[in-house]
């Protein structure tokens, strides 16, 4: 008796014609498809990096905190200085946190700098819905 292995095998099943329909040819690649899929994915992040690099991240608006004073449970003044293009103007945003790091107040601040000053310096009194604990300038962009 001759023993037949379902593993075994000779290569590709043979079907009988007409059974099962026709088989289908298998598909021709195109490179072409391929890279200029790639070339619009490379073109559409390179356009993303470039608004988010003008939006968030612009080196000519610099903040620096100096000091925060009068902090109550309702308020603390947040002094800073913000480097702006001679004549311009910025948009910062000011915040506080409390003791447990929640934010507890949030503010934007416009900053007009007078023409020949690229440095100056403003005070803002920020409400707060607790006790703070300081007072910080989280970003600047152009206003």
């Amino acid at each position: 008796m001759t023993e037949t292995h379902a593993t075994a095998g000779t290569g590709a099943p043979v079907f009988p014609p007409g059974r099962y329909g026709r088989r289908r040819e298998p598909r021709r690649r195109r490179p072409w498809l391929v890279a200029l899929l790639l070339v619009v994915v490379v073109a559409v992040g390179a356009a993303l990096s470039v608004r988010l690099y003008r939006q968030y991240g612009d080196p000519a608006y610099d903040a620096q905190v100096l000091r925060y004073t009068d902090v109550t449970d309702s308020q603390v003044l947040v002094e800073f200085r913000v480097t702006v293009p001679d004549g311009g103007a910025a948009i910062c945003v000011v915040r506080a946190r409390s003791r447990d790091g929640a934010e507890v107040g949030k503010a934007e601040v416009r900053v007009d700098a007078p023409p020949g000053v690229t440095h100056p310096v403003t005070r803002y009194l920020l409400a707060t819905s607790a006790r703070p604990i300081n007072g910080e300038v989280v970003r600047c962009r152009a206003a």
